[in-house]
């Protein structure tokens, strides 16, 4: 019998059991993805490798064909349209450039294909469409028609604010909401606006136009899962209000009161340093940077997964060969690839209880200092694999993992060794030995050779 799968759910703030499925009704999840105008940044990961290990882990409990998972692709977007005037290019050939990059980027990093993977521009139109779910917004009264906007009212859904649990003019001065002269009230929220002549649009019933941003989430939910409540609705933290705020308001309203998801679910940020790393602030790296400085794809996994996936994490140098050296510990006793099926209760039972993927790694070390070298059998082999397979690790049998090391594929770049390099003379100025020759032999493992001089000074070359 399958542990009870609990997660907490940003709406009720407690923790929901997910429900099985049944016959005809498979467990449906729905994750907001990018906006393609730029490469996605390590943060941008994050959502997309945690409800990976959602996906993975609800297709151990019950199967792949009881599963249906979708991860939006935003193709249509004034960001997406600014860089095509820039380039002087159509827009979908930036949006299309974009999302094969990060198509590539999140494959890298271990990452299934989705079930779907449906564009906006693919579901403008249709039965259940866009237009067609804002049309039924404004005969319901929801929504109104200015000038060729369309704009859902906010003081129509007396339910609006629930969950976000902010009040509303608090909600509005942390988004940013646009003031403009066809709304009337403030948090009232586009749905469709009119195109130029040289922008991208598409007919409506409000002359030709394109969609808002939130209506495109509810109405690919619809179409592509085949429902009007889905299961499990996952994103940043950053996307409660007022993206999914008005996902939720325009879907009951659209759906006579359904509620758009059983349970909403939200990562927390990826810092850099003290702030979160955003492409505004300019404080960011990509998965892309990282592979191309020599970093495995499943070292970026495991540092992403090292923290529980509702906490904020901090990323640094540090984290990353920490990975490394919690990846490099594994796959020791990791060189046995078999299909069999084994015991994963601990590993399952901890990602059960709310995905705590910081658990179920630990549970992973444990399983691996049981191995004993000289009795380890092919069983214990196989239950580590299985439970590493389970987060999208071990991958690699042993002999690869250790032979790219030895060709020093998961390096770092000299910037990276510089700074690293300064940590050694720190450790060694403050006489924590152990430290400093810990990282020392890390960086030996990765064909470089440290040297200090009798003044303190550390010196660095390639072995």
């Amino acid at each position: 019998m399958p542990p009870a799968l609990m997660l907490y759910d940003t709406f009720t703030r407690a923790r929901q059991r997910v429900r099985q499925p049944k016959p005809g009704r498979p467990i449906t999840l729905y994750v907001c993805g990018p906006t393609v105008y730029g490469r996605a940044h390590i943060g941008n990961a994050r959502p997309a490798v945690v409800f990976d290990v959602l996906y993975r882990l609800l297709r151990h409990l019950h199967g792949a064909e009881h599963v249906r998972y979708a991860r939006n692709i935003t193709d249509i977007d004034d960001k997406i349209m600014a860089i095509a005037v820039k380039e002087n290019v159509d827009p979908q050939v930036v949006a299309a450039r974009y999302e094969g990059f990060y198509v590539a980027d999140m494959a890298a990093l271990g990452c299934l294909t989705p079930d779907f993977t449906p564009r906006a521009t693919d579901h403008i139109a249709g039965e259940h469409g866009m237009v067609a779910m804002i049309a039924a917004l404004v005969a319901r009264g929801f929504a109104y028609h200015v000038d060729g906007h369309v704009l859902f009212e906010v003081s129509k859904f007396d339910r609006y604010g629930e969950l976000s649990r902010r009040p509303m003019d608090e909600m509005i001065a942390g988004a940013r909401v646009e003031v403009a002269p066809y709304k009337r009230a403030p948090a009232d929220f586009i749905l469709w606006k009119p195109s130029l002549a040289d922008q991208p649009g598409w007919d409506s019933p409000w002359g030709r136009g394109r969609p808002g941003w939130h209506i495109e989430c509810s109405a690919m939910i619809r179409s592509v899962l085949e429902t009007e409540t889905i299961d499990i609705h996952g994103g940043g933290l950053d996307l409660t209000f007022p993206h999914h705020e008005n996902e939720r308001a325009q879907s009951c309203c659209a759906h006579d009161g359904a509620e758009l998801s059983r349970i909403w679910m939200h990562n927390g940020f990826l810092n850099m340093g003290e702030t979160k790393m955003s492409k505004s602030l300019g404080n960011i790296v990509t998965p892309r940077e990282l592979l191309d400085a020599g970093w495995d794809g499943e070292v970026l996994r495991l540092a992403l997964l090292s923290a529980h996936y509702r906490q904020p994490l901090l990323w640094s140098d540090d984290l990353i060969y920490e990975s490394k050296r919690r990846l490099d510990r594994l796959y020791r006793f990791r060189g046995y690839d078999s299909d069999m099926k084994t015991s994963l209760s601990g590993v399952v039972d901890s990602l059960a209880d709310d995905l705590a993927t910081p658990d179920a790694l630990a549970e992973l070390s444990h399983q691996r200092d049981r191995i004993r070298p000289e009795s380890h059998t092919l069983m214990e082999q196989a239950k580590l694999q299985a439970g590493g397979s389970l987060l999208g690790l071990l991958k690699h049998s042993t002999d690869q993992w250790f032979q790219a090391s030895a060709r020093g594929l998961h390096s770092i770049d000299p910037d990276l060794i510089e700074r690293h390099v300064a940590r050694i003379e720190a450790l060694r100025a403050e006489k924590n030995w152990a430290a400093a020759d810990g990282l020392r032999d890390e960086l030996r493992a990765k064909g470089i050779e440290i040297s200090a001089a009798r003044d303190g000074s550390v010196t660095w070359r390639k072995a």
